[in-house]
């Protein structure tokens, strides 16, 4: 396939469809049906579980594996992200973590608590796959697209995830409330923990099949070269993120930039990982099915309600700049986390989840773009991304630490929220000191 030029709307389509195809991971794994399910493996033994010599709570042990999961991208998301700018072929990166992600979903199927070990492998893994390719589609941006095209495509890009992550729920929501109208048998639980197993391994399928469009039309690199990887080009990694940090010295726009974003996203990544878990241990429902139903429809409101919210984020950036329009959207995040204390029924779960979604598309898609317009010229954009990768995923282990051990130590994760809800004013304080244009 010969390479489009920067800036073709084919090439900015294909790159944008690759949200398309891995945000079914973030929904139906991350965010609705595997906390379900996890939960649900929990209902009639407790919430504690013994696991690595330990007494933990259920939902402690899934943050601290989130976490040391961060820490592994964190750790080797520079090397290969240098690695690949090195040798030109980030998109031979992007596909191996893609298939890694989508397998471990895959294997997800057979989690149970049983065999908690290699259950937990698969979502370490799922995991790592995910955001490992995420490292390398995000320093595509500004390979392929010129500054002024960047906010709007990245916002297209969340908003294909939204819709396609949502139709696919929809389908896994039918399955798990009709179960024997897809011909999935056993009593009504077997036949809905059976049904969102079945779900994992479509997100699987999902994200392998449609990702191919992206990758038929995405360049192999930034460069085409046909060096060979050895010691020198895997050290190398390591050199190109101490070049970036010097680079930010002299760069302060973007070094006060990345900052807020540090504390920002640790918050809102946080609380996007554990929601649905806050939602079904929290939350007075009247029913287990009320709970199961009422869960994945909140996250439905989110990713609709984000579609919305990424397109009128972008458009007041063009309008308002995009430092001005991050500082309102931390504004409305900081509220949340201090209300989110004191919601206990439905509806407040069913208000809140629509607050939340509107600033998460409008956050995720102007916090990419931002950084993407203040990089310098240059043609090793993977391993600035991968430094704002690491900054985030430093951000998520922190984040989520915190969450396990208060929601450990207290039972509750309440206190936990209302602790990142601070993150959100650090941020505020933090962009201030950027220049709004």
């Amino acid at each position: 396939m010969t390479n489009l030029p920067k800036g073709s709307k084919k090439l900015l389509n294909a790159w944008a469809f690759y949200d398309w195809a891995n945000s079914v991971y973030t929904l139906t794994i991350a965010s609705a049906v595997f906390p379900i399910f996890y939960e649900a493996l929990f209902s009639e033994r407790g919430h504690y579980i013994e696991v690595f010599g330990l007494e933990l709570k259920n939902s402690a042990l899934i943050s601290f594996v989130t976490a040391f999961a961060f820490v592994f991208v964190a750790f080797f998301s520079p090397l290969l992200s240098g690695i690949a700018d090195y040798v030109g072929n980030k998109k031979s990166f992007m596909k191996f973590f893609c298939y890694v992600g989508a397998l471990s979903c895959m294997g997800l199927y057979w989690f149970n608590l049983e065999n908690i070990y290699i259950g937990l492998l698969f979502y370490f893994l799922g995991l790592i796959g995910y955001w490992g390719s995420l490292v390398f589609y995000n320093s595509y941006l500004p390979d392929i697209a010129f500054p002024e095209q960047q906010d709007k495509i990245s916002a297209k890009g969340y908003s294909l995830g939204y819709i396609g992550s949502v139709i696919l729920l929809i389908i896994n929501l039918a399955m798990i409330m009709k179960p024997k109208i897809f011909g999935i048998t056993g009593t009504d639980g077997e036949a809905a923990m059976k049904a969102m197993r079945y779900s994992f391994v479509m997100v699987g399928i999902w994200w392998i099949l449609f990702s191919q469009y992206s990758y038929y039309f995405l360049p192999k690199g930034s460069k085409e070269t046909n060096q060979k990887l050895s010691q020198d080009v895997i050290f190398n990694g390591f050199k190109e993120l101490k070049k970036v940090w010097v680079i930010l010295q002299n760069n302060i726009p973007l070094k006060r930039y990345l900052g807020g974003f540090f504390v920002s996203s640790m918050a809102v990544q946080t609380v996007m990982l554990v929601a649905t878990y806050f939602g079904a241990q929290e939350i007075q429902w009247a029913s287990k099915e009320e709970s199961t139903t009422g869960l994945i429809i909140c996250i439905l409101i989110i990713q609709l309600v984000a579609v919305i919210g990424a397109v009128l984020t972008s458009r007041a950036s063009e309008k308002f700049g995009n430092i001005p329009t991050l500082i309102v959207i931390n504004t409305i995040w900081a509220v949340f986390c201090a209300l989110a204390f004191f919601i206990t029924l439905p509806i407040h779960f069913y208000v809140m989840a629509t607050v939340a979604g509107f600033v998460m598309g409008g956050i995720q898609a102007l916090s990419r773009s931002t950084y993407s317009k203040l990089l310098p010229e240059t043609e090793d954009t993977a391993s600035f991304f991968s430094f704002y990768d690491v900054a985030e995923k430093i951000g998520i282990v922190i984040g989520m630490c915190l969450y396990g051990i208060i929601d450990q130590i207290t039972g509750s994760p309440r206190l936990a929220i209302v602790f990142l809800g601070l993150f959100f004013v650090t941020a505020i304080f933090l962009l201030k000191r950027v220049h709004k244009k």
